[in-house]
């Protein structure tokens, strides 16, 4: 029934469907097999489907080749995957309040005995804040999270994909020739922030490889893969949790796993990122930043400079 508006290869990475799960669920009604909605949106995230409400089948209109640049990712992933070389799936978290307030969600505790929070979370200035920035082995079902303290940069965001690779992705791709990063296309690694791309040629000069950029169209990062795959489980796994703390969180994070095998690594960073670091025109020039012929503005290899690479 939905093979016919299925984009993408059935063995794929990348898998959507344009019609709403209630759309589904009432042509299967229709047809004498009485389901739910809400179970026709679980047999399709089984089927490594992503999935859109009825409200946002329309979104994405600003971008003139939303599903081509969505074949386009496809087929680069499938592409890196075959040559064992590592994709990851990059991206900002909400950011969380910490303290005695509410978290959404409920979780099993004996009768009458709520955990008690706070009643209104309207938040100063000095309320903590955790900004955990995530990075998803799409290969090897992992995730790596760096939960930062201070400001969600381009710098913040580099730092955390640079922390994920000493702590786990050079040991696991030793021979690899160039990473594949798919990302959203706004927040802090975003295709038009300077300061990302600025980042991510100091990374590529230190490790020697190519650092292939492809980025989502406005307002479809929920089909990048760590939104299904790592962060739904993290909101899953402390769901009615109060995060009361940068342990409690950091602690949660790294106890999330689901029946497919998803491990997760977090480590808490302290170190500062200033907001409103200035990059200059000769900055982007000096970037060995080389654009596809399909639009380079969101798909683009970041390779090292020649005599640039340092331990």
């Amino acid at each position: 029934m939905i093979d016919h508006q299925t984009r993408g290869d059935p063995e794929s990475p990348l898998r959507w469907i344009c019609k709403s799960t209630r759309t589904i669920a009432n042509e299967l009604r229709r047809r004498h097999h009485p389901v739910s909605h809400a179970k026709v949106a679980q047999l399709l995230h089984g089927l490594d489907y992503s999935l859109q409400s009825n409200r946002k089948t329309e979104e994405g209109r600003d971008h003139p080749d939303r599903d081509a640049q969505f074949r386009h990712i496809n087929t680069a992933v499938k592409r890196c995957l075959a040559h064992g070389s590592p994709v990851i799936s990059v991206d900002t978290k909400k950011k969380e309040l910490l303290g005695n307030f509410a978290n959404a969600g409920q979780q099993w505790r004996p009768a009458k005995q709520p955990r008690k929070v706070r009643t209104h979370d309207f938040p100063t200035p000095d309320v903590p804040r955790a900004y955990p920035y995530g990075i998803y082995d799409v290969g090897r079902n992992t995730g790596f999270v760096n939960v930062g303290t201070d400001h969600d940069t381009g710098a913040f965001a580099v730092a955390s994909i640079r922390g994920w690779w000493r702590h786990e992705g050079r040991r696991l791709y030793p021979d690899a020739g160039k990473i594949l990063i798919t990302a959203d296309g706004g927040g802090s690694n975003g295709w038009r922030l300077r300061l990302w791309k600025l980042e991510l040629q100091t990374w590529a000069d230190e490790i020697g490889l190519a650092l292939s950029v492809c980025h989502f169209p406005p307002g479809t990062s929920k089909w990048n893969k760590i939104e299904h795959r790592l962060f739904s489980f993290i909101s899953s796994n402390w769901r009615g949790e109060p995060l009361r703390d940068y342990e409690t969180v950091v602690k949660l994070i790294a106890k999330t796993t689901t029946a497919k095998g998803l491990t997760v690594t977090c480590r808490l960073d302290r170190r500062t990122y200033p907001t409103g670091r200035t990059v200059t025109k000769d900055d982007m020039q000096g970037i060995n930043l080389h654009r596809n012929r399909f639009h380079g503005e969101s798909n683009y290899v970041i390779r090292p400079r020649v005599g640039k690479r340092h331990s």
